[in-house]
C-alpha cells in the first residue's frame, strides 16, 4: 500500500513509497515496513528508530527529529498509527455497528448479556473484552481488555469478513488514553460506574474518569448509570443523545420493585412507555445494574423488550462472574473476579445479605499496581466478612509478603479472625477444608484467569481445579 494512502494528505517526498507492513514494535521491523515510534509508560519508540532504519524499513515516523534518513515528523505518532492501522485493514468499523462498554466494574459482565441479547434479535455479533474475543460462538485469544490498535483493526476485518453487523466491545481507561480506539464511531457508549483503580497509571480519579469520558465524544448515544456519583461530570458538556438508568425516579430507565435471591434477581423495568419484568439468574444488586444496563443499552438500539427480556433470564452464568463451584458439599464457593474495593464490597455484601451461615473471603492484591486501594480493601474484607484469608492475587514483581503487610494495616482493630497464607492454592485448600454448613466461601480476584503471575514468571492456576482437588481431599 502506498505511504499516501495509509497517511491521506501527507506532505513528504516518500509518500508514494509502497510500504508492506506497519508495526510500533521494532522487534517485528522487515524490508519495506513503516516503523511507528510511540512514547509509552515505561519505554520509547524513539529509541529504536536507528535499529527500524537498519532492519530495512522504509519510513519511520517519529514526534520528534532522530537523524535517520527516512523518517516523517508528526504532531502524534498516536493517532497516526491508529489512522494507519485502521486504513491497512480498509477501515473495517465503519461496516460494524460498535458498542463500547466502559468502568471500572460490569463491563464483562455486559459485553455477554449484550452479546446474547442481540444474537435473540437475529444478529451475528463479534465481541471484545477481558475474558477472550469471540466472533459468535468462535472464541479468540486475548492480552488485554482492549487490544492495541494495530490488533483490533485486525480483529475487526476478521468480524466484517466472517459476517458481523454487531461488535460489543469494553473500552478500558488505558486504551483510551493511548487511543487505541481513535477516530471510532459508537453507536452507543455505556458507562457503568466509577470506583478506585488503576491510580498507578492516572494517579488522580479526575484523570481516570478524563480517560473514561474521551469514549463519549465518539458515540452517537451514552447509556449512563445516573446513580455513579462520578456520572454528572461524565455526561457534563456531552453533545450526544444520554440516556440514563438507575434505581431511582431521575432518570430515562428505573428499576422498580426489585427482589433479591441468592442466585437471581428480579424487578420491573420502568420508562415512558415501559413496563416489563426481568429476571437475571445472578444475585447481588451489582447483578440489577447491569442487566439494567444490557436492557436499556439494546432497548435503545431498537431491539424489542421481549427479546430482552427473554434473553437475559436465560442467561445462565458468566465465567469468572459470582460463578458458583459445584461442590456437592452443604457449603458454596463462589469465584469472581472482584479485584477493585467496589468490587469487593459488592460480592461480599451480595453474599453476606443471603447468607445463612458465614461468609469466607479469600483475596489479595496485584503486584506492580495501585498501593494505595490495598489496606481499603483489606478493611473491606472484614467489614462484610466472617472470616478473611489475606493471600496471593498475581504479585507481578513484588514481594507477596509486602503486598499482604500493605492489605493487613486495613484489618487493625478488626475483630474478624484473618488468616495469611501467602501461597494461592494452599489458601484455597484451607478455606474449603474450614467450610462448614452452609457457609459461602469467596475466592475474589482472579475470576476467569486461569493462570498466576509471579516474579519467576506465569504459572497455571485455576481455581476450578484447585476446589475440586480440594475437595477430593476432604
Amino acid at each position: 500500500m502506498l505511504l499516501k494512502n495509509l497517511i491521506p494528505n501527507i506532505d513528504t517526498n516518500l509518500c508514494n513509497i509502497d510500504i508492506c507492513g506497519i508495526t510500533n514494535d521494532s522487534r517485528k521491523v522487515k524490508g519495506g515496513y513503516a516503523f511507528v515510534c510511540i512514547s509509552g509508560v515505561t519505554d520509547d519508540g524513539h529509541k529504536y528508530a536507528q535499529k527500524a532504519a537498519e532492519l530495512g524499513a522504509a519510513v519511520v515516523i517519529t514526534e520528534r527529529e532522530v537523524g535517520v534518513h527516512n523518517e516523517i515528523v508528526v504532531s502524534d505518532t498516536r493517532e497516526v498509527y491508529a489512522n494507519m492501522c485502521a486504513n491497512w485493514f480498509g477501515n473495517p468499523a465503519e461496516s460494524l455497528k460498535l458498542i463500547g462498554i466502559t468502568g471500572t466494574n460490569g463491563k464483562t459482565s455486559i459485553t455477554y448479556m449484550l452479546k446474547a441479547i442481540l444474537e435473540s434479535a437475529g444478529h451475528k455479533v463479534g465481541l471484545i473484552g477481558t475474558i477472550q474475543n469471540m466472533i459468535g460462538d468462535e472464541t479468540i485469544e486475548t492480552k488485554n481488555t482492549t487490544p492495541g490498535v494495530y490488533e483490533l483493526n485486525q480483529l475487526f476485518a476478521l468480524m466484517k469478513d466472517k459476517g458481523c453487523d454487531y461488535v460489543v466491545m469494553e473500552v478500558s481507561s488505558h486504551a483510551l488514553d493511548q487511543k487505541r480506539v481513535c477516530n471510532l464511531v459508537f453507536e452507543a457508549a455505556v458507562f457503568t460506574n466509577l470506583t478506585q483503580d488503576h491510580l498507578d497509571y492516572h494517579i488522580t480519579m479526575d484523570n481516570y474518569l478524563g480517560a473514561k469520558k474521551k469514549l463519549f465524544k465518539m458515540c452517537k448515544a451514552a447509556i449512563v448509570n445516573i446513580d455513579d456519583e462520578y456520572c454528572e461530570q461524565l455526561i457534563d458538556g456531552l453533545d450526544c443523545r444520554i440516556v440514563s438508568y438507575s434505581l431511582g425516579d431521575c432518570s430515562t430507565y428505573s428499576a422498580k420493585a426489585v427482589k433479591h435471591y441468592p442466585a437471581s434477581v428480579e424487578y420491573e423495568l420502568v420508562s415512558n412507555d415501559i413496563l416489563n419484568h426481568i429476571k437475571f439468574n445472578t444475585g447481588g444488586k451489582f447483578s440489577v445494574y447491569n442487566s439494567m444496563c444490557a436492557a436499556v443499552t439494546a432497548l435503545e438500539l431498537g431491539i424489542s423488550i421481549k427479546t430482552v427480556a427473554d434473553a437475559i433470564e436465560d442467561i445462565k452464568g458468566i465465567k469468572g462472574r459470582a460463578e458458583s463451584v459445584p461442590t456437592g458439599h452443604d457449603f458454596t464457593v463462589i469465584i469472581d473476579y472482584a479485584h477493585t474495593p467496589d468490587g469487593l464490597k459488592n460480592i461480599l455484601k451480595t453474599f453476606r445479605d443471603c447468607e445463612k451461615n458465614r461468609v469466607i473471603a479469600l483475596f489479595g492484591c496485584g503486584g506492580d499496581r495501585d498501593k494505595s486501594k490495598r489496606p481499603i480493601m483489606g478493611n473491606i474484607a472484614v467489614r462484610y466478612a466472617d472470616y478473611v484469608i489475606v493471600t496471593s492475587d498475581n504479585p507481578r514483581s513484588e514481594n507477596p509478603d509486602d503486598i499482604i503487610k500493605d492489605i493487613l494495616v486495613g484489618t487493625v482493630g478488626s475483630s474478624t479472625p484473618v488468616k495469611v497464607i501467602e501461597n494461592r492454592i494452599e489458601a484455597i485448600k484451607y478455606a474449603v477444608s474450614i467450610a462448614k454448613k452452609d457457609d459461602i466461601i469467596v475466592l475474589a480476584g482472579k475470576g476467569h484467569e486461569t493462570y498466576q503471575i509471579l516474579k519467576e514468571g506465569t504459572i497455571h492456576l485455576d481455581e476450578r481445579e484447585v476446589v475440586q482437588e480440594a475437595l477430593s481431599e476432604l
